[in-house]
C-alpha cells in the first residue's frame, strides 16, 4: 500500500479546482482529463462568438502543472485516486471538483440503439472541445437550432448569430432565462436576440431529431413541425458530475453531498464547484465555486474558517452593433403577494430596473441597460439588513427610489 501523501489531491481543471490549486501552491496535486489548459468555462460563449481566441480566457497558472489523465476510480480503503493511464495518486485529503455533464434531452431519435455518441450535427455546449467543434461546423448562413433558453441557450444563440449562422432558439418555458429574469426583462432579452437575427419560439417542446445519413438534418417540434438544420446545440441546462463519487460509496443527492467545511460523507474528502451539494443547494455557478475553494483553501491551510452558502448574481452581457444589452439579475426577480415592488423603465435609453422588498429587506431585482448602481443594490441584498434605516446599507435602495443612483 503506498505511503499517503500530505499533499491534497484535487480532481477536476474548472474554476473550482483550479483556484483551489492557485491558494494551495506546490502543495496540491492536480488531475484533470481536458487536454487543454484550465479555462475560464464561463466565457466559452465569447470563444464561439470570435470575440476571444481560446488562450485568452486560460485561468492563471497552477504551481504544478496538472496530470492529464482521468480519475477513474477512489480506492477510500487504500486512499488512493487510480487514473486511466494506470497511475495511483495517494491521498490524506482528496477534493472532488468533478464539476457537471450537460443535459441530454430525451429527444427521440438521438441516440440510435446502443449508440453513446452524439449523432453528426449535434454538439452539447460545455466543454472547449465542444466550443472548438461548433466552431468549425458554423460559417455563414449555417442553419443552427438551439434547444434551450436558458443562460447558456441565450449566450449561444447570441454567439451563432454573430458567426453569421441563422439561428432558431426554442425554449419549452413562456419565456427565456426564466429563472434569472421577470417577464419584462425577458421581453428585452427576446428582442435583443430577434434584432441579432434569432429567430425565438417559446412555450415550445422539441420531440425529436431526424438524421438523415448519420447527420441530424430536422428537428421535430411538439406540434409536429419540422426545423431545418445544419448544427443542433443542446443547452438544456447541466447536473452535477457524481459518477466517482457514487461508486465510490459517498452520499449523492443531487449532488455530492457536503457540510460547511465541504467535508463529505468520508472525513478524508472534500467537494467543491458544480458536483458539490450544500445545505440543499446545487449551484452550478462561477462564484459560489470560486468562495468554495476560497473556504477550503483557508481549511486545508490551518485557518478557521467555513463556508455558509452563495447568495448568487447572474450577469450578462449581449454585444450589439448598436451597443450591447447589460443585465444583471440577483435573488427573487418575481414578487409574492405583498412585497413591494418598484419598477423604473426609460425607454430612450432602453434601461429598466426593479427591486422587489419583503418587509424591509431587498429580496431580489433586476437591472437591464444601465448596471452603475447594480454593486449598491447587490451588496445591500448580500447584507440582508434592514432598509429602514438610511444607513450605508439601506442608502443605496433608497437612491434608487429617489431616482438617484444613476438614473
Amino acid at each position: 500500500m503506498p505511503a499517503p501523501t500530505p499533499r491534497p489531491v484535487i480532481i477536476g481543471t474548472g474554476l473550482a479546482g483550479t483556484r483551489l490549486a492557485q491558494r494551495l501552491g506546490e502543495d496540491a496535486v492536480l488531475i484533470g482529463e481536458e487536454p487543454h489548459a484550465p479555462y475560464n468555462r464561463v466565457l466559452l460563449a465569447e470563444v464561439l462568438a470570435g470575440t476571444y481566441a481560446p488562450d485568452v480566457i486560460a485561468l492563471p497558472r497552477t504551481p504544478a502543472s496538472p496530470l492529464r489523465t482521468r480519475a477513474v476510480r477512489i480506492d477510500r480503503e487504500r486512499r488512493v485516486v487510480q487514473c486511466e493511464n494506470g497511475t495511483e495518486v495517494p491521498y490524506e485529503t482528496l477534493v472532488l471538483a468533478t464539476g457537471s455533464n450537460p443535459v441530454l434531452p430525451p429527444l427521440r431519435g438521438l441516440f440510435a440503439p446502443g449508440a453513446t455518441e452524439l449523432p453528426l450535427g449535434v454538439h452539447a455546449f460545455r466543454t472547449m472541445d465542444d466550443c472548438l467543434a461548433l466552431s468549425r461546423a458554423v460559417t455563414e448562413g449555417t442553419r443552427a437550432v438551439v434547444i434551450g433558453g436558458g443562460l447558456l441557450g441565450v449566450s449561444a444563440a447570441r454567439a451563432l448569430a454573430r458567426r453569421g449562422a441563422q439561428v432558431v432558439l426554442t425554449q419549452q418555458a413562456e419565456r427565456l432565462m426564466e429563472r434569472q429574469l421577470d417577464p419584462r426583462s425577458s421581453a428585452l432579452v427576446h428582442r435583443h436576440l430577434a434584432e441579432l437575427g434569432v429567430e425565438i419560439h417559446t412555450e415550445c417542446r422539441v420531440r425529436g431529431v431526424r438524421v438523415e445519413d448519420g447527420h441530424v438534418r430536422r428537428v421535430e417540434l411538439h406540434d409536429g413541425f419540422m426545423l431545418d438544420t445544419d448544427v443542433t446545440v443542446l443547452a438544456c441546462g447541466v447536473r452535477p458530475r457524481t459518477g466517482l463519487a457514487q461508486a465510490a460509496g459517498l452520499d449523492v443527492r443531487k449532488g455530492i453531498v457536503v457540510d460547511d467545511e465541504l467535508r463529505t460523507s468520508d472525513p478524508h474528502i472534500r467537494a467543491v464547484g458544480d458536483c458539490a451539494q450544500h445545505a440543499g443547494t446545487v449551484y452550478g455557478l462561477a462564484t459560489p465555486a470560486l468562495e468554495q475553494a476560497d473556504a477550503l483553501a483557508a481549511l486545508l491551510t490551518g485557518a478557521e474558517a467555513a463556508y455558509t452558502g452563495t447568495r448568487t448574481l447572474t450577469r450578462l452581457t449581449l454585444p450589439h452593433e448598436a451597443g450591447p444589452l447589460d443585465l444583471a439579475a440577483f435573488g427573487e426577480p418575481d414578487p409574492l403577494p405583498g412585497d413591494d415592488v418598484v419598477q423604473l423603465t426609460d425607454a430612450t435609453r432602453g434601461t429598466y430596473r426593479k427591486v422587489v422588498v419583503r418587509g424591509d429587506r431587498l429580496v431580489g431585482g433586476v437591472l437591464v441597460g444601465e448596471l452603475a448602481s447594480v454593486g449598491a443594490l447587490a451588496l445591500a441584498w448580500e447584507a440582508n439588513e434592514s432598509l429602514a434605516a438610511d444607513d450605508a446599507v439601506g442608502a443605496p435602495l433608497l437612491h434608487l427610489l429617489t431616482h438617484d443612483g444613476g438614473l
